[in-house]
């Protein structure tokens, strides 16, 4: 993986003047950091801990209101299992239903 960082502030703001762009452009590509993390065969806590190191990030804990968000869409996907495996016993029935009247139709002719 290959992390990008733009180091300076005056970077991110547009030159005005055409002449002074080619200069700004190469002061931009001075100013940018270029990080690479070897992925292979390492586990994701791993890949996590050493992005967090090189981006001299912290962590932050969810507000309470993204927590009950998380409560909310666990109950949803409960829910959705539930009716994906109502869903699919309905289809079997139906299948096995309409394959007995297929089999009925062809031994009648």
């Amino acid at each position: 993986m290959t992390v990008h960082f733009n180091d300076t502030a005056s970077s991110q703001t547009p030159s005005a003047t055409g002449g002074k762009a080619s200069s700004e452009s190469a002061s931009i590509d001075q100013a940018e950091r270029v990080v690479t993390i070897n992925m292979k065969h390492r586990h994701e806590s791993e890949i996590l801990s050493q992005l967090l190191a090189v981006a001299k990030a912290v962590p932050i804990n969810p507000t309470p209101e993204e927590l009950e968000q998380l409560r909310e869409l666990e109950e949803q996907q409960t829910l959705s299992e539930k009716d994906s495996t109502r869903h699919q016993a309905y289809n079997e029935t139906k299948k096995r239903k309409e394959a007995i009247l297929a089999q009925a139709r062809a031994a009648s002719t």
